[in-house]
């Protein structure tokens, strides 16, 4: 019986990738992704056998994958950032449960750093106190539970950071969510974009939550929105803790 382990490479930048995920593909026979992702890391895949497949296929990768580690081969599936944040591990799992206990594949998670985190480095330090994270693809997702869960986190003063603000075809729902944090933040709270963090295209800008709409934010993109207590100061972004100084 094989194994599959299941790794996040990080936001992108190989340096983040950390050094246990990096020996899983050192040692693996078999490397499976979405293709964007496995051209990230292709300078250290080698000669390895690929699963590769597109937007939209994720549940077939995760089926060949599984299927290759059943079959006794030792396979790593990479998610980027953390595998384990609307990455491939719960899917992973889901499709292994499907086989019976005795020819189920060895199945391994190993931490990555989400991009979450990446995209908070490169701010300051916005995320110092409780956050929420809210990606806004309804893909698979109830847009009505989506603008419910925003709701709410606006109402808790959580700092948010939002994943898959904006794409070509969802133009519209980071405006609804701008429409809602407005009725619970003060215009002024300061607000984070980071597109690509740790890539060689990195770019971030600081706003407010009044105006982050009008600046470019993509899929490569994180916004950061800042609770109440969030400020800027001298370029950066810091949520504080609490502290007494």
């Amino acid at each position: 019986m094989g194994k599959i382990t299941v790794i996040g490479i990080g936001p992108g930048n190989l340096d983040q990738m950390t050094p246990k995920a990096r020996a899983a593909i050192d040692a693996a026979d078999v490397v499976a992704g979405f293709t964007t992702y496995i051209k990230f890391i292709k300078s250290i895949i080698g000669d390895k056998e690929v699963i590769g497949t597109g937007m939209m296929q994720e549940v077939d990768r995760c089926r060949l994958a599984v299927k290759a580690a059943a079959d006794g081969r030792n396979v790593v599936m990479v998610s980027s950032g953390d595998a384990g944040i609307y990455g491939m591990a719960g899917l992973v799992y889901e499709i292994a449960f499907e086989y019976e206990v005795s020819e189920r594949p060895e199945v391994e998670i190993i931490a990555g750093i989400s991009a979450v985190n990446g995209a908070a480095a490169v701010l300051g330090a916005p995320l110092m106190h409780d956050f929420a994270v809210i990606s806004l693809s309804d893909r698979l997702t109830p847009w009505g539970l989506i603008k419910k869960r925003a709701m709410l986190a606006a109402q808790g003063d959580f700092v948010i950071a939002l994943y898959n603000p904006k794409s070509k075809s969802r133009v519209k729902n980071i405006e609804e969510i701008h429409d809602i944090l407005m009725q619970y933040k003060s215009p002024e709270t300061p607000v984070g974009i980071v597109r690509s963090a740790s890539r060689e295209d990195e770019r971030k800008v600081i706003t407010n939550l009044r105006d982050f709409t009008k600046e470019e934010i993509d899929m490569f993109s994180i916004v950061i929105i800042g609770n109440s207590k969030t400020f800027v100061k001298d370029g950066v972004m810091v949520t504080p803790r609490g502290y007494k100084i």
